[in-house]
């Protein structure tokens, strides 16, 4: 058996052209990962792939059917529950679209487990703008969202919304996972919001963030309407809240 002390959490959709590689190139690593795949019922046939590989895969493949579209930010907390559940200590968020380059899963770890940081994170905007093949309104939707997110909220972190995320154990248990508002792409602002003010070190990795090649984005500007007017009200709320502090 190939035991792991880390797990990347894959949530899908229709994600039948990019499910099987992303799979194969994570577990092709040098380090083991395991994988656990929230799969909201795509109609495409992506959870039929991810059986037949689970039988390739038995003790590091695994999956969690849900209903139907249900938001990202549950299908993230269904995983970070599973996973505290199941005693990983390195907790992963990933897209399956290769837009997070499996390659760079290593370093996230390292500087978890080696660096020191509560929680890492793949950032698109640490050193410059490195994304490739996005619309420019889209990189600069994106850039100048997160510009805002850490103005209002000061919290020192470039890349807010990146789903390309690390998590110490321990960050998971402090916080309040039933309580998280957001489901959409604000999830995002609000763990890592919610983790720097309960006092965790969060560290930013940079990375190149490649637009899909296949299968269809999940992206709006709806999803980024919810974050530009949600992150004020998370941060009024933020004084009114006791966080509790890494010890």
């Amino acid at each position: 058996m190939q035991t792991s002390d880390s797990i990347v959490i894959i949530p899908t959709y229709n994600e039948r052209e990019n499910i099987e590689n992303i799979i194969r190139a994570v577990f092709g690593l040098p380090k083991v990962f395991h994988i656990l795949v929230i799969e909201d019922g795509s109609p495409d046939g992506t959870a039929t792939i991810v059986k037949t590989l689970q039988q390739e895969f038995p003790e590091r493949l695994f999956m969690i059917e849900r209903k139907g579209k249900l938001g990202l930010g549950t299908a993230y907390i269904t995983g970070f529950k599973w996973a505290l559940e199941h005693a990983y200590e390195y907790i992963f968020e990933m897209d399956a679209d290769f837009s997070h380059n499996p390659n760079d899963l290593p370093r996230l770890y390292q500087a978890c487990s080696e660096q020191g940081g509560d929680v890492s994170i793949g950032s698109r905007y640490i050193s410059g703008v490195n994304v490739v093949n996005w619309p420019m309104g889209r990189v600069l939707m994106s850039y100048f969202a997160s510009k805002y997110v850490r103005f209002i909220t000061g919290i020192p972190v470039h890349d807010t919304t990146a789903g390309f995320v690390c998590y110490r154990r321990q960050v998971l248990e402090m916080i309040d996972l039933d309580h998280i508002r957001f489901k959409g792409y604000a999830f995002q602002i609000e763990m890592k919001f919610t983790a720097y003010k309960c006092g965790f070190k969060i560290i930013e990795v940079p990375v190149i963030f490649i637009n899909r090649e296949l299968g269809t984005s999940k992206m709006n500007s709806s999803i980024f309407g919810e974050a530009i007017f949600g992150v004020i009200k998370l941060k009024v709320n933020s004084w009114f809240h006791k966080f509790p502090q890494k010890s």
